[in-house]
This record gives C-alpha cells, sequence and structure tokens, in this order.
C-alpha cells in the first residue's frame, strides 16, 4: 500500500481506527530510531532542522506571533477582580 493510499483512506476512519494507525506508525519511528547509530541520529536530525527552516522565516505562521514581542500584557479586568 502506498502512502498516497493510506493518506486517502484516513477520513473514512473512524477516530479510534486514526489513532491506532497514528499510534502504530508512532511506535515503528520509534522503533527505527532505536536501532540507529549516533551518527545516522544526528545526520537524521540535521534533515529535520534543514526541513523546518522554512517554517521559522520570517512571514511564516510560526512567527507570526512575534509581531506580539514588546506589547505590554496585561492581566483582564475579571483577572483582578478575582485576585482582589
Amino acid at each position: 500500500m502506498e502512502t498516497a493510499d493510506i493518506l486517502q483512506a484516513l477520513p473514512h476512519l473512524t477516530v479510534r481506527d486514526r489513532l491506532k494507525v497514528a499510534e502504530v506508525a508512532f511506535q515503528l519511528v520509534q522503533q527505527e530510531q532505536n536501532g540507529l547509530t549516533k551518527d545516522q541520529r544526528r545526520e537524521q536530525l540535521a534533515i529535520a532542522a534543514m526541513s523546518a527552516i522554512d517554517d521559522y522565516a520570517p512571514g511564516s505562521e510560526l512567527t507570526t506571533f512575534t509581531l506580539l514581542d514588546g506589547e505590554d500584557f496585561h492581566d483582564s479586568p475579571a483577572a483582578e477582580q478575582a485576585d482582589a
């Protein structure tokens, strides 16, 4: 079965079955990771880091909230009343 077939079938599964697929996939990845050498793990981390660069580029979804950096944070009036 190809990856595309699996992804196409997922919406037709129950939530319970989707979670089971995710659990088994995660277990397989963990088993594979445990069998890697230190150099192989380092190589995989480097590949993952390279693939994440776009996620942290200016304008990406992950950096959207950095626009709030420097903004003062104030508790809501309701929270202040609760503390009083």
